[in-house]
């Protein structure tokens, strides 16, 4: 029998970044020979910590992939169950994804359990460390979980960094790769039509989950500067809010944006991802903070220049005139970028940014989760 990998994270009926990841991994895993299976959450976030419409994908179940829906996030005796299963199934490698220190106690007991069996390596994915938006307990539970862990990879230098606070176990930086499972571009007309979006505009994209983080009221003021509106250039939002839309919804009515803006701000089902990003001009990222992006990725694999901010880790995942732009976070900058953008085009980065994109490979990630395993 083969070696058998266990992914402990998001992944369907729940959807979202981190369950398309962790799908995706596991497909890498299984292509090179191990037994793999996902064990995700029957209940991720009691429904007042989540700030979304719904936690669950209207989306099929992905074929080929066994996922064990099991985890109550906010039942110790259930962790106490899962893990003395997974004690018992003793696999080779638990990848466990840390991305909430909400999730420190529960997944922390369950790995305890597990490391009984000293056999079992367990290896985390540590997406954040020090949470964007903080927490009584966050430090705690974080230190609680870390404990419990073998070896950690991260995807940006700042939770690299961010992980020494709490321990000086092994832990490498491997790029996010890419996003490579929505599908294949879309002609940017085909992708426009699709979406009843004008074929000849110039539009800018913002996708993803809306949070204070992301920096959107910037981008939106910027929108708002004479250069960008001269240019006549229009912002596509694409993603759904996890925070009240009220103060977004006022800077839009202040400053008259109504007719600069294109509003899609639901979930985007996975099936609809490679519309948006095939329809955009650039992809633009203007977060307040950032540890990296599961944006960025996207953005690669559908082969679009992006502005980022310079902040956090994103600068060191597109570098500047090659992938992309960077600014500051701040209006006038980004407003700036944008116009930058369109003045050098599409094809001044195209070359450079496919360059870049060879670096973004899943066998790079699962290699360094194996490698980590026999320390």
């Amino acid at each position: 029998m083969s070696a058998s990998v266990i992914i402990i994270g998001p992944a369907h009926p729940l959807r979202g970044g981190l369950a398309s990841f962790n799908e995706r991994l596991a497909r890498q895993f299984m292509e090179e020979g191990f037994d793999t299976s996902i064990y995700t959450f029957a209940l991720q976030y009691p429904s007042f910590l989540f700030p979304g419409t719904t936690q669950y994908s209207t989306e099929p179940q992905p074929k080929n992939i066994s996922i064990k829906v099991c985890i109550n996030s906010i039942n110790p005796f259930n962790w106490i169950y899962v893990g003395l299963t997974l004690k018992k199934i003793r696999p080779k490698l638990i990848v466990v994804r840390y991305w909430l220190p909400f999730m420190g106690p529960c997944l922390g007991t369950i790995l305890r359990i597990v490391r009984f069996n000293k056999y079992t390596k367990i290896i985390c994915i540590a997406d954040n460390v020090i949470p964007h938006e903080k927490r009584p307990g966050d430090t705690a539970f974080t230190r609680y979980f870390t404990k419990a862990i073998d070896g950690f990879v991260t995807m940006s230098d700042k939770v690299l960094q961010d992980l020494k606070q709490f321990t000086q176990k092994p832990a490498v930086k491997v790029v996010h790769p890419l996003y490579d499972n929505f599908g294949s571009i879309v002609p940017t007309n085909e992708a426009r039509v699709h979406l009843h979006l004008p074929e000849h505009e110039k539009i800018v994209l913002f996708f993803g989950f809306i949070r204070a983080y992301k920096g959107l009221d910037i981008l939106l003021q910027a929108m708002h500067e004479p250069a960008i509106q001269q240019a006549n250039i229009k912002l596509l939002i694409a993603g759904e809010f996890y925070e009240d839309s009220q103060k977004y919804d006022a800077i839009i009515q202040n400053l008259a944006l109504q007719p600069q803006l294109y509003l899609r701000t639901a979930f985007i089902p996975d099936s609809e991802v490679k519309y948006y990003l095939s329809a955009a001009d650039f992809v633009i990222q203007p977060y307040k903070n950032a540890t990296q992006s599961g944006v960025t990725p996207l953005a690669y694999h559908f082969e679009k220049p992006m502005l980022v901010t310079n902040v956090g880790g994103l600068p060191d995942l597109v570098p500047h005139l090659k992938a992309g732009i960077i600014t500051e976070p701040n209006p006038e900058a980004i407003a700036a970028g944008i116009i930058q953008l369109y003045t050098l085009g599409e094809s001044y980065f195209l070359p450079q940014l496919r360059e870049e994109k060879k670096k973004y490979s899943w066998a790079q990630l699962s290699n360094a989760l194996l490698q980590l395993s026999k320390n």
